[in-house]
């Protein structure tokens, strides 16, 4: 899917996570990190002279860095270690913007942050435990 050549700056960077049928967008995000894989597999042989390899499964893992809020539906559904997979939708340059990507997590890490000359602040690890899809906002 072609985007064109626009580029974008992170400042309307958007998280949406649903969790038990409620959509919620996260509050108080400083950033994020999506990272994606594809494994390989080596499909070399008897007489060949380099190596080669396929390409196999996917998968992504991410992270998100927030201010720290104990009144937010959507961090609180990040807190949530453990529990079922959440819906999770990123809108790398706002949602009318650019593109969104999309699937499940699992969240597997939640760190709190704190000291004397800032802001407290939390770091989400999370899964991916579907594939991740692109699309372009609407």
């Amino acid at each position: 899917m072609a985007y064109g050549s626009t580029t974008f700056d992170g400042q309307a960077g958007v998280i949406k996570v649903t969790s038990g049928g409620s959509q919620v967008a996260v509050a108080e995000v400083r950033s994020f990190t999506i990272d994606q894989e594809t494994a390989t597999v080596e499909s070399t042989v008897m007489g060949d002279t380099a190596r080669s390899y396929l390409p196999s499964l996917t998968q992504f893992s991410g992270t998100a860095d927030v201010f720290l809020t104990d009144n937010d539906a959507g961090q609180t559904t990040l807190e949530t270690m453990g529990a079922d997979p959440v819906t999770l939708e990123v809108f790398p340059s706002g949602e009318s913007t650019g593109q969104k990507l999309a699937g499940n997590i699992i969240v597997t890490g939640h760190s709190i942050t704190s000291n004397f000359d800032g802001m407290t602040e939390a770091s989400i690890t999370f899964q991916g435990t579907t594939a991740l899809t692109k699309s372009a906002t609407s």
